[in-house]
This record gives C-alpha cells, sequence and structure tokens, in this order.
C-alpha cells in the first residue's frame, strides 16, 4: 500500500473537467485508489464519489493506493491533483 498527504490546487483554472480527468487517470491503473479526508474516504475511480469528495483547493487529503502499479498511481494522481 502506498499513501501520499498533499493540498490540493485551484483544479478549476487547469482543466476543463476536472471530475472526470482525475476519474480517467485513476482508471488508466490496475491498483485500488482512494482519496481521503477526514472520516470521507472515496473510490476515485467513482464519478458519483469524486463528485461528492471535497476537492476544494487548500484541501488536504490522502492519495491511497494498494495493487501492482500503485507507485504510479499515486504519483500520477498526485500530479493531476497539484495541477502538473
Amino acid at each position: 500500500m502506498k499513501k501520499q498527504t498533499i493540498t490540493i490546487s485551484d483544479l478549476e483554472k487547469s482543466c476543463k473537467h476536472p471530475f472526470s480527468e482525475l476519474v480517467g487517470t485513476a482508471c488508466r491503473f490496475q491498483s485500488k485508489i482512494l482519496l481521503s479526508c477526514g472520516e470521507t474516504q472515496i473510490n476515485a475511480k467513482s464519478i458519483m464519489g469524486v463528485m461528492a469528495f471535497n476537492l476544494s483547493p487548500g484541501t488536504s487529503i490522502d492519495i491511497i493506493a494498494e495493487g501492482p502499479d500503485e507507485d504510479m498511481a499515486v504519483k500520477a494522481i498526485e500530479a493531476f491533483l497539484l495541477c502538473r
């Protein structure tokens, strides 16, 4: 299992459709990918979960991945959420 804590950037400035792009990024990987903030934890491959999750700029979240490509998955989600 790989876990990384980040602070979200302003996704709307760099992405036209941040929710669907985030889910698309997560779906490229075999690993299970979760986003966690406080007591809330969602599947990053679920558009409904991502839409309900707090992705406001400045929010601190954990990216958690478990599976054969977990390192690459965490790096890709981190890069997306930090607008790199």
